[in-house]
């Protein structure tokens, strides 16, 4: 019998150290800080002010000297960031020359990766500066994930570790403060004053469409001629970059065989196909045949504001080759909306950033959602397949390291199935609702229903006690023959919630504050409970 072994996306190389700041209250009067609306003025303060715990003596000398020096919290969260800006910069011309040398696919993904990280490094400082923290602390919740994701795919011995170890510990600092100087709720404050730049009344209209009738295309892609392009890459490089207006390219009914990236400055973008059954974007890359977990993707996307509508993205390697993803997303504020999300082990990498999926079908095996995103999943079909003999099927596998990322995977109103092929065979491949691919793993399902295929444990363990008491699992108020908690795991990370206030931390409104983006694109979706 072939035993179950962790995914090989590497679980245990990050285990994580963190410092916590604790503000004495009694001693540290701006600990709730003004609305930027109100006096800018930050009282000064000294080192005997902040209370620092740190099992890292590095980090505690690092926070001591930097402490030293500044007037204010936000003084040091601008300090630490550009320490890492300098360092990122010297990580970024290490690696492009090692990758010149011994062109390693884990080093590419760790250029792009360090490249994305000192674009939202460079974001939340004018964000701190401005007081929108909500979105500080989400875009450096991402810069925390790219960093650790370039780690994990790293070979031993790597020199590029060192320097990932200390942009890691400074991320890490630097989430602590913003989040230490942020009164509870305050994130939500910062984000109702306007919308994102880049939604318009139209971008209502194009997701209410039922018909491609009824949406504009910028451009047309058609495998079999009578289109602007015949390739989604080819109409995804001819859009404009940066732009501030929604581009929309339509994807005639077809196969295209194909691996699209969008990359970062394509913001703004929206591709939308003839139906989930009709307009089919497939591929095969996978980690058995080299390439990484990371670039596996049929279709990634990076470009902010992101779309995808009424399509198929498929990755068709088989459960033999393990990691294989059909689609990734490390964009902020994206949307998939009435589509289709196949594969086997790793279909949907939910990076990072916010993202909401609504009215989707998501399938596959091991793993088959995971990532460290903030992510709402609402109205959707999430389906387990049979996996190969021995396997064990994971709907999720969410990977936050750090207890002040604001980041997590909320299924809401969905329905959690068992595909044609696994129903009959069910009890021979068991399926959990997830396990903890990281220590701080964060994973609710509610208002969801939860078929017989689930084992009545619920939830599965990673790697012996790791991360069962730092995780965050909870259940409300679902329903169906696999919703039963009587049997469900005793870790002390797992809950079943029973407060409404608990489960509304997970909403759209609070995990992605989608109540104010979400609402100018005109896609539907409930914002509470």
């Amino acid at each position: 019998m072939e035993i179950f072994l962790p995914s090989t996306k590497a679980s245990s190389l990050y285990h994580k150290q963190y410092i916590i700041f604790f503000f004495c209250r009694s001693s540290f009067p701006f600990f709730f800080f003004p609305s930027p609306h109100q006096s800018t003025h930050i009282p000064q303060y000294s080192p005997s002010h902040l209370c620092v715990h740190s099992p890292n003596p590095t980090l505690r000398r690092l926070l001591s000297d930097l402490i030293s020096t500044v007037r204010s919290p936000i003084s040091l969260l601008h300090a630490l960031l550009h320490r890492s800006l300098l360092e990122i910069h010297a990580t970024l011309s290490q690696s492009t020359n090692l990758h010149r040398q011994i062109n390693d696919p884990h080093i590419a993904d760790c250029i792009e990766l360090l490249d994305l990280s000192r674009d939202r490094i460079l974001s939340s400082n004018a964000a701190i500066a401005a007081g929108s923290y909500a979105d500080a602390r989400t875009w450096l919740s991402a810069v925390l994930t790219n960093h650790v994701t370039c780690r994990d795919g790293l070979n031993d011995p790597s020199p590029l570790k060192a320097h990932l170890d200390s942009l890691t510990a400074q991320t890490s600092a630097a989430l602590a403060v913003l989040r230490a100087v942020t009164v509870d709720g305050g994130e939500l404050m910062e984000l109702v004053t306007e919308l994102p730049k880049w939604v318009s009344p139209a971008d209502r209209k194009l997701l209410e469409a039922t018909s491609l009738a009824a949406v504009t295309a910028d451009v047309t892609v058609s495998a079999n001629g009578g289109g602007n392009y015949k390739t989604v890459q080819a109409a995804v490089d001819a859009a404009p970059e940066k732009g501030n207006s929604r581009y929309v390219i339509y994807v005639k009914k077809g196969t295209y065989k194909e691996n699209v990236i969008v990359g970062k400055k394509k913001k703004n973008l929206m591709i939308v196909g003839d139906g989930q059954s009709n307009t089919i974007i497939t591929g095969s890359l996978n980690f058995v045949d080299g390439t990484t977990t990371y670039n596996s993707a049929t279709l990634a996307s990076m470009g902010d504001g992101f779309i995808l509508q009424d399509l198929c993205v498929e990755n068709t390697a088989g459960p033999q080759k393990h990691q294989a993803v059909a689609l990734r997303i490390n964009a902020d504020q994206a949307v998939v909306n009435r589509c289709q999300i196949r594969a086997y082990q790793d279909t949907l990498y939910t990076h990072s950033l916010r993202q909401f999926y609504r009215e989707s079908l998501i399938s596959g095996t091991v793993d088959f959602i995971f990532g460290n995103a903030a992510v709402v999943f609402q109205k959707s079909q999430l389906e387990a397949r049979k996996p190969m003999s021995g396997q064990k099927n994971a709907v999720t596998a969410q990977g936050r390291v750090d207890p002040n990322q604001n980041t997590g995977t909320s299924i809401q109103n969905c329905k959690l199935v068992p595909s044609a092929d696994l129903r009959p065979v069910a009890g021979s491949f068991p399926t959990y609702l997830g396990r903890p691919w990281k220590q701080y793993s964060r994973t609710v399902v509610m208002q969801s229903y939860i078929d017989s295929h689930v084992n009545p444990k619920g939830w599965l363990e990673w790697d012996g006690d790791f991360a069962l008491k730092t995780l965050f699992y909870g259940e409300y108020s679902n329903s169906g023959p696999g919703a039963g908690t009587a049997g469900r795991v005793n870790w002390a990370g797992y809950h079943v919630i029973t407060d409404p206030n608990v489960a509304n931390d997970f909403t759209v409104a609070k995990l992605i504050q989608g109540g104010q983006w979400l609402r100018a694109t005109g896609v539907a979706f409930t914002e509470g409970l």
